[in-house]
């Protein structure tokens, strides 16, 4: 296996470990839990050093991983930007009050993000639309960890329709949080981008894909398999598009 192949075969393993999630449950899911975002944080880094070089996989840890446990250990001691929300032990040792995993889990999903609004849009409108690809991931993200047990809201207050015990404070939250983590990935990252950008494109169209599913079938979570399937969906659908407008072969010219 060649290097640079490395980051394909970490997605397959990530995509692995969610397909085997419904099939567990009790602490072997809190488990597969961890191993999943420990190989999809390897996967976006790897694939950031191997593509963009060291340098750019340092700025991605540093502002999303650093940042996210910065912004989670601000959030559980003070109730802002998110809302009053407990981890519970279930996801390992924690970090400032977080669990260890939970800031990787951010860069996971930033870089795939970043990666993507770099395929719709270019500038400053890539800020917005990377903000809103991570941003949304947690329409599907937050009802389920709290339906396992990860973590409670201490005042629940109004949320979706359909979806409760997760305030609205903490779609907002994470709105904020997106669009200045990629505001800084912004100023920090040269602009360019190749076609190398496939792995993490398709990761993010899976975790979409297979989110829907996993909701609306495994978990019996419909009503954030709807919200999810439309917030995400303002980003995944038009990827889709995109590439399957890309890659579709050029009509062979008729012989006369």
């Amino acid at each position: 296996m060649t290097t640079r192949r490395l980051p394909v075969v970490l997605v397959g393993l990530t995509v692995l470990a969610q397909i085997a999630y419904p099939l567990v449950s009790g602490s072997t899911r809190s488990a597969l839990t961890v191993l999943t975002v420990v190989l999809g944080f390897a996967a976006a880094v790897t694939h950031a050093v191997l593509t963009r070089g060291a340098r750019v996989a340092a700025v991605l840890v540093v502002v999303t991983a650093g940042g996210g446990l910065l912004v989670e250990a601000l959030g559980t001691g003070t109730g802002f930007p998110f809302g009053e929300y407990t981890y519970a032990g279930s996801l390992g040792g924690k970090v400032l009050g977080v669990p260890w995993v939970i800031p990787l889990a951010w860069t996971m999903m930033a870089w795939p993000a970043w990666l993507v609004a770099g395929r719709l849009t270019s500038g400053w409108a890539r800020v917005l639309v990377s903000g809103w690809a991570l941003a949304s991931w947690d329409l599907f993200l937050d009802p389920q960890m709290v339906d396992a047990g990860h973590w409670t809201w201490a005042s629940p207050g109004a949320g979706l329709p359909g979806v409760p015990g997760i305030p609205v404070s903490n779609y907002a939250g994470w709105v904020l949080v997106a669009v200045i983590m990629s505001a800084f990935l912004h100023l920090l990252l040269p602009a360019s981008d190749d076609d190398r950008a496939a792995p993490m494109l398709g990761f993010y169209l899976w975790t979409y894909a297979s989110s829907v599913l996993a909701h609306a079938v495994f978990f019996g979570l419909p009503a954030s398999a709807a919200w999810g399937a439309l917030g995400m969906g303002l980003v995944a659908i038009p990827l889709a598009v995109r590439l399957a407008r890309t890659t579709r072969p050029a009509p062979v010219a008729s012989a006369r």
